[in-house]
């Protein structure tokens, strides 16, 4: 049988997400500037883990991009209360690492490794430390923004040239990237005010809900920004995600123990992982996502609700017009140009977005979640409601 065919049985060992929480997402500097990532990730495992009275973790996996290293998912892991024995994971995948931890949360169940994962990615862009190249010829160290993504002789912009290279490329004119962004942030806006986002929320301390979110943005307001990358660019700070703060985890059981507890989930039917021009780093959905469709025998037509992270306005309408998408079917609560980009936990964010959609009575039955990472990648998770 085919994903198409609604009438299948799961087979037991198929990973299922049966809880989905995050943090809100703070501004780099602002409500979360003093905040340690750990101290991020910590409330979210908590609290996803007591959702569903999962007390038992058989691995912890986190993504994170920035942070201090030492293994972020064993430092969140124990201070969230885990048993000494719960071995823990970080991935960094760039901007896919958290949707990279959950896909590896996927495999180990799917392997038969474990049958109780929690998985997730934190990102505090306020704390992450700064990092030194070393002295060379008795010179002063040289503090860098970012490790290289791809080789120089093969090509590694910086992530906002890139979208500008993306927006000519494709065509996408200024005005249709900030239209795009002021739809970004009134869907977000809208879906707050109805209590979309309650469920899915961890509160923290200083801060309550997603800082970014502009309920009353217009068009006019962003044609007034200057272009931000490239001289002459159409790429703003206004159609560009924010530099960010925050986490997300989900915990994921197999199927069979979800059956065995009579709770509803969303599966994980399969998942994908590519490498695309590092030049062109923004459109690596594309590739990620047609392989997922041909190999499950579906079309988008098939796919009821599709989360594509928005780093950039140009390179999310890039993605579509790439695929024959419509836009307007993409990120319909909101996406990262007004939640915000915590770029470690992005990818985690997206399923969270999903599941908080997906898992009610009458919630769409197909998903579909993708991101863009620097150096050319994308990864894309096709999931199903089940229960």
């Amino acid at each position: 049988m085919t994903v198409s065919d609604s009438s299948r049985v799961l087979a037991p060992s198929t990973p299922v997400v049966i809880a989905a929480r995050r943090t809100p997402i703070g501004t780099s500097g602002l409500a979360l500037r003093d905040v340690p990532v750990a101290d991020l990730g910590t409330p979210v495992l908590r609290a996803v883990a007591d959702d569903v009275g999962l007390s038992d973790p058989g691995h912890v996996v986190l993504g994170n991009c920035m942070g201090p290293g030492g293994n972020i998912a064993r430092v969140t892991a124990l201070a969230a209360g885990f048993d000494l024995a719960t071995p823990a994971l970080t991935v960094d995948l760039q901007c896919g690492s958290g949707l990279a931890a959950i896909t590896t949360a996927c495999a180990l169940i799917r392997s038969g490794t474990t049958d109780a994962v929690l998985a997730g990615g934190a990102e505090s862009a306020s704390t992450a430390p700064w990092r030194m190249w070393p002295p060379a010829n008795g010179a002063e160290p040289q503090r860098y923004s970012r490790a290289p993504f791809a080789p120089a002789d093969v090509g590694d912009p910086e992530m906002g040239v890139a979208a500008d290279d993306i927006a000519l490329r494709w065509g996408i004119a200024r005005e249709r990237q900030d239209a795009y962004a002021v739809r970004s942030h009134s869907r977000a806006a809208a879906a707050r005010a109805a209590g979309a986002f309650d469920d899915e929320l961890v509160p923290l301390p200083r801060l309550g809900h997603d800082e970014r979110v502009r309920d009353n943005l217009r068009v006019a307001t962003l044609a007034r920004l200057p272009a931000a990358f490239t001289e002459g660019g159409t790429v703003t700070v206004g159609n560009a995600c924010g530099i960010n703060d925050g986490a997300a985890a989900v915990a994921m059981v197999t199927e069979a123990r979800r059956r065995a507890a009579g709770i509803p989930g969303v599966a994980c039917l399969d998942w994908e992982t590519v490498g695309v021009d590092p030049n062109l780093p923004g459109v690596g959905p594309v590739p990620a996502i047609r392989n997922l469709l041909q190999r499950n025998d579906l079309t988008l037509d098939s796919i009821d609700v599709i989360e594509i992270n928005e780093a950039f306005a140009a390179q999310v309408l890039a993605c579509c017009d790439e695929l024959g998408l419509d836009e307007e079917r993409v990120c319909v609560e909101g996406g990262a140009l007004a939640l915000g980009h915590p770029w470690g936990a992005s990818g985690a964010v997206l399923v969270v977005r999903l599941f908080s959609q997906m898992v009610r009575a009458d919630g769409p039955r197909l998903g579909l979640a993708a991101i863009a990472v620097g150096g050319g990648q994308g990864v894309a998770l096709l999931v199903e409601r089940v229960g």
